[in-house]
Parts: C-alpha cells; structure tokens; sequence
C-alpha cells in the first residue's frame, strides 16, 4: 500500500514485494485516465479479479481458472489516484526507504535484517488509538502530497 509497508516487510526478512497496487495510476501502467469528483484516476485490475480472468487467458492460468466454469475472485477492480510518472514516483518510494531506515537508526537494508535476526531490532503492535494518535488528528482538513519534485 505505501512505503511503509514496504519497510516492514524488509525488516521482518522480505527480500522483494509486489508492487502491482502501489505502481498502479502512474503513466506507463495500461489503462486509460478519467476525472470524477475533480480528481484523477485510472482504472485498476488486479491480476487475480473476475475481469482480469474473463479478460485475458494468462491471469485464468495464474489462478488455475482457465476452464473451470465458476471462477473465484483473488483479486479486485477499481480505480486509483493518478500518481504521475514512474519517473518520480520510484526515486519517492527510494527516499521514503532511506528515511525509514535512518528512523530506526540503520544505514541499510542488510544491517537492518541482520540486526533484526540477531533480536536487536524490535517490533511492536500498535492498538488501533495509537495508529490513530501517531497520525494526523485536530485539524480541520488537511493535505497530503506524495512527494515534490525540485
């Protein structure tokens, strides 16, 4: 879903993700862009929806679907926010990366997995009120922009 998720999952041992969702709405993903409620978007279909299935003979192998009468959505359809240029986008995803390192105070992925397995780095849940306190709250609206190029 956003950078953060990226982190985590390198810091509990991942050494890749998917980012099919997270890359969807930037320019060079297929699909067309339309306006709705002023704002920009572009259809999304995930690779394991009823569309993609009926749509395209590779997704219908993927999910083992391809002849079976009833197919079992694994994935979903919709529209997202467009997100500009994978140009831009990318080098945001990057220095997100690198904050989140310097966060919890390591340099890189490899010392961070390192001092993860050797039960340096901790991780903790938080309760649903902390998400909501640690986020933006007691403002009457607010903005919030991905990233700015210089």
């Amino acid at each position: 879903k956003n950078i953060g998720h990226i982190a985590k999952a390198l810091t509990l041992g991942a050494s890749a993700g998917m980012l099919g969702g997270l890359l969807a709405g930037t320019s060079e993903t297929p699909g067309e862009y339309f306006f709705s409620n002023g704002q920009r978007l572009k259809k999304y279909r995930g690779m394991g929806s009823i569309e993609a299935m009926q749509q395209g003979k590779e997704s219908g192998k993927r999910y083992l679907s391809e002849s079976q009468k009833v197919q079992v959505a694994q994935g979903v359809s919709g529209s997202v926010a467009d997100k500009g240029s994978i140009h831009s986008f990318v080098p945001y995803l990057y220095k997100g990366m690198q904050q989140a390192l310097q966060d919890v105070g390591y340099d890189s992925v490899v010392a961070l997995q390192k001092n993860m397995y050797a039960g340096e780095v901790r991780c903790e849940r938080r309760t649903p009120a902390a998400q909501q306190e640690g986020g933006v709250h007691g403002l009457v609206s607010y903005e919030k922009r991905l990233f700015a190029n210089n």
